[in-house]
């Protein structure tokens, strides 16, 4: 359940080309995605990879959302287990 605090550090944050591409494209700014991310609404992960995400942020490990910026546009957002980087990311760049 997203809360209203953040619930981790983004650490630096990195945008790979394609999924610069995407948000110009849909016209969508990816700091929204970036917060929701942060404070813990994971998008369209399924219920078990929703589970891990909360487990993650107990046992340190890397947290994975994803989002419907637009029809047939995913974009992923992933933050290292260290909480070092997050990307943004089109799932065909990973």
């Amino acid at each position: 359940m997203p809360t209203i605090q953040p619930r981790f550090p983004l650490g630096a944050t990195v945008i790979t080309p394609g999924a610069a591409a995407a948000f110009a494209d849909t016209n969508v700014h990816p700091a929204h995605y970036l917060q929701r991310h942060r404070h813990g609404d994971w998008g369209e992960m399924p219920p078990e990879d929703q589970a891990s995400n909360e487990e993650a942020l107990t046992e340190g490990y890397r947290l994975m959302s994803s989002y419907f910026i637009a029809p047939h546009t995913t974009i992923w957002v992933i933050t290292e287990a260290d909480r070092s980087v997050t990307t943004l990311l089109l799932p065909s760049e990973y």
